[in-house]
């Protein structure tokens, strides 16, 4: 939640207000609750607390913001930019045949990046618990992001199928 109110926020100032410091250091505070989740997360199960499956959230979190934090930073940037007319909207290139193949895979080993470091936090918070039966409440985590990380898997295999043709241009046509 903070992500967004701290991106939006930062955006807003930047774009909105004029306000391009205040922007900035906004902008600025978004990886650093990622720190201060790991952080918390990591002191309260080390002061004793029972993991719980909020403790497995804040890593999935983590392991998904580490690797698409940054690029839905740049997205949300770019919005906001064309929005209050700071940038030309630029035409979005469609993606056929090997273009569309690399892009589709390219998304999903993104993906696994994601899925390795959430589940490599949610291991060692449950380590840091004491053992994995402890940690179990954590290790509840893992189901979803797996079935998440199969379900994923379907649309590059589609796309390395059945990639897609250009559409004919007017010259094509006739």
């Amino acid at each position: 939640m903070l992500f967004w109110v701290f991106l939006i926020g930062g955006l807003t100032a930047r774009y909105a207000a004029g306000w391009r410091g205040v922007g900035g250091v906004l902008l600025l505070c978004v990886p650093l609750i990622d720190v201060v989740l790991l952080g918390a997360t990591v002191l309260s199960i080390r002061s004793g607390a029972e993991p719980t499956i909020w403790h497995g959230l804040s890593a999935a979190y983590l392991g998904i913001t580490v690797v698409y934090g940054h690029r839905t930073m740049r997205w949300a940037d770019t919005k906001f930019a064309r929005r209050f007319g700071r940038a030309a909207a630029s035409p979005s290139p469609g993606l056929y045949g090997r273009a569309a193949v690399a892009d589709a895979w390219k998304s999903w080993l993104g993906f696994l990046l994601a899925y390795t470091v959430s589940v490599g936090l949610i291991v060692g918070l449950a380590v840091l618990a004491g053992s994995l039966d402890k940690g179990a409440p954590l290790l509840v985590w893992l189901n979803p992001l797996t079935k998440v990380l199969v379900y994923s898997l379907i649309w590059p295999v589609v796309t390395t199928i059945w990639p897609g043709k250009a559409p004919q241009s007017a010259e094509e046509n006739g």
